[in-house]
């Protein structure tokens, strides 16, 4: 790209925006250097609740509504200040502040938190369209908020809207239900109608998997071919330095989980699965550790722990954050934990959505060059992906395949046979260059 050429000016809209670690903020923040390297210039609308970026201009919004103050106010206060005394004085008192106009606000409106901050955003982004030629918006969600801001805006401004949904808006609750029907919650029936904004009028929707799109697309049909799908990828810090030349096996079989747990998307049916070998032979016990990264056990995992007795097995090591003394980030520092773990396990859910969802964080565990061992739910396209990097693949509502890859498993660590190869990777440069050709005039 020449010198002299003017950047194209995007205004991105992304409420989660550098937030170390998240995903909602990884799917945007890993394209910016690939967006500037092919000369645009993003102004980025943001929460609070993430780091500022000094690349460009990026604008840090606290949302109108009581709910969303104290949500962005406990994630701002605990990454300045960490969890301790501080976090523990302020955000009660906050809390406590707010608390009437809260009730309030869940009577009135009823929907999720963040919900306000699209207004902010709209307001903020409609200001600097009107003195700055911007080419088009793009909102990354993540948070839904993202998304009607960028219609609010496209409304007032009529500028081009391109729309990046990370997780279905609709959930399903069985293979029957296609979405179309009123969702329970006032909430859940906002992203319905959401949904059909976005497909009516943003100029180009994509998703992260084809079930999301075609699912999309059978709810309106309107959508026609401004839907498509992009892998978003995933570039960590560290991951291009070079793979240890060869693997320390230690005296324990280490299967590591990075990311997000939840009562249906547990360890529990990992513990049931594999609790009938370990029962039969106690020795194994001391031979395995589950290590948990990123996030606390969920009750279901935290039950089948204490119920089959596996707290020896089962160590919460909590989020890995930013190490001040060496200066590395939270994720490098987890890419680095990544590698040297024996296996890694990526673990999909039970729920009936999983059809139109991959997890982020497989992205990242293609660049460890370690063996992933995948439980999955109804999701071929993912078990293909999976399959071609060589992964071991188990389903969530099949335990007898848990526990024959789990025997596998076991078995190729005691023989240091472990499996690990140089992985083909998805990048956001990829991804950025998809989307650049799809809104080409």
């Amino acid at each position: 790209m020449q010198a002299n050429t003017p950047k194209k000016k995007w205004l991105v809209i992304s409420h989660g925006f550098n937030m170390d670690g998240r995903a909602a903020s990884l799917t945007v923040t890993d394209k910016i250097p690939y967006l500037l390297e092919a000369g645009i210039e993003p102004i980025v609308l943001s929460a609070i609740t993430g780091e500022k970026d000094t690349r460009f201009r990026h604008y840090q919004l606290l949302p109108w509504g009581p709910s969303g103050l104290r949500f962005d106010f406990r994630h701002y206060v605990a990454t300045k200040y960490g969890r301790g005394i501080i976090y523990k004085i302020l955000t009660p008192l906050v809390s406590t502040l707010l608390l009437p106009f809260t009730v309030l606000e869940k009577l009135l409106i009823g929907l999720s938190s963040q919900s306000s901050w699209s207004f902010a955003a709209a307001h903020c982004g409609e200001k600097i369209i009107k003195k700055e030629d911007i080419e088009l918006i793009y909102s990354s969600g993540g948070a839904w908020s993202a998304h009607y801001a960028a219609y609010l805006i496209k409304k007032l401004t009529k500028k081009k809207w391109i729309a990046e949904i990370h997780d279905p808006m609709v959930i399903r609750d069985d293979p029957q239900d296609n979405g179309i029907a009123p969702r329970k919650t006032k909430d859940k029936r906002f992203l319905q109608r959401l949904e059909r904004i976005i497909c009516r009028d943003a100029d180009q929707v994509w998703w992260f998997t084809q079930g999301a799109l075609d699912y999309a697309k059978l709810r309106h049909p309107v959508l026609g071919d401004k839907g498509f799908v992009v892998l978003p990828g995933a570039i960590p810090p560290g991951c291009e330095e070079p793979l240890p030349a060869n693997h320390l096996y230690q005296s324990k079989l280490h299967i590591a989980h990075f990311g997000s747990l939840a009562n249906d998307r547990s360890l529990a049916p990992v513990l049931a699965a594999i609790r009938p070998l370990l029962d039969a032979n106690p020795q194994l016990k001391d031979l395995l550790q589950i290590d948990v990264y990123g996030a606390a056990l969920d009750q279901s995992s935290r039950d089948a722990t204490a119920q089959y007795g596996f707290e020896s097995i089962v160590q919460e090591h909590g989020r890995i954050e930013n190490d001040p003394i060496t200066g590395k980030s939270g994720r490098e520092r987890v890419m680095e934990i990544m590698r040297a773990a024996d296996v890694l396990l990526l673990l999909h859910g039970d729920y009936e959505w999983c059809a139109e969802y991959i997890p982020s964080k497989s992205y990242d565990y293609f660049w460890s060059g370690r063996p992933i061992w995948g439980i999955t739910n109804r999701n071929p396209s993912f078990d293909e992906m999976l399959r071609e990097r060589g992964a071991y693949i188990s389903h969530t509502l099949d335990a007898a395949s848990i526990a024959q890859v789990f025997e596998q498993i076991l078995q190729d660590w005691q023989n240091h046979q472990l499996p690990a190869k140089v992985m083909e990777t998805v990048t956001p440069k990829d991804a950025v260059q998809t989307i650049l050709k799809r809104i080409a005039p």
